[in-house]
């Protein structure tokens, strides 16, 4: 099930489960996770695509293997807020990957979640190597701790 408001996907989760945030890419997906309290993300792990069955299949392992309550897909909008080619690319693989699950799909606005984690990284003095083989992944985190945040702000709304 896709989620195109922020606050169905949130009516839709359990408790004490966690969440799996992805950064996709052309050539790689990035993959975080949170913890069951849904209070902070966790880079986990970087996948380099190849096709979208054995992607799909990966990203699901992880997310039955973490006890996956629901998925939050960067959604790569422009620095104006349309919607580009990129957009397109990643509300299609939401599509073919709901046809796989029934876990909640949410879509997260990521602009910039790269150039904050690449600044994070470089705070950390961390390598140019180690860099490229991070990157993906810490921007899975950024975009899921925005997520996480604004479900803990809709729980507080609602405990009013």
């Amino acid at each position: 099930m896709i989620c195109e408001r922020f606050e169905d996907f949130a009516a839709t989760l359990p408790g004490g489960r966690a969440l799996m945030g992805l950064d996709l890419g052309s050539k790689t997906i990035g993959v975080a996770v949170s913890d069951r309290l849904l209070s902070s993300a966790t880079p986990l792990e970087t996948i380099r695509r190849r096709r979208f069955t054995s992607d799909a299949a990966r990203l699901l392992d992880l997310a039955q293997g973490r006890e996956v309550a629901g998925l939050i897909l960067g959604l790569p909008r422009n620095m104006d807020g349309s919607e580009g080619p990129r957009c397109q690319s990643t509300r299609a693989f939401a599509r073919n990957l709901s046809g796989l699950t029934d876990l909640p799909i949410a879509f997260w606005d990521e602009r910039l979640s790269t150039v904050a984690a690449e600044r994070a990284l470089l705070e950390a003095d961390t390598s140019r190597k180690r860099r490229a083989e991070v990157i993906d992944h810490v921007a899975a985190a950024y975009i899921l701790q925005g997520a996480l945040d604004r479900l803990r702000h809709l729980q507080i709304g609602s405990d009013k």
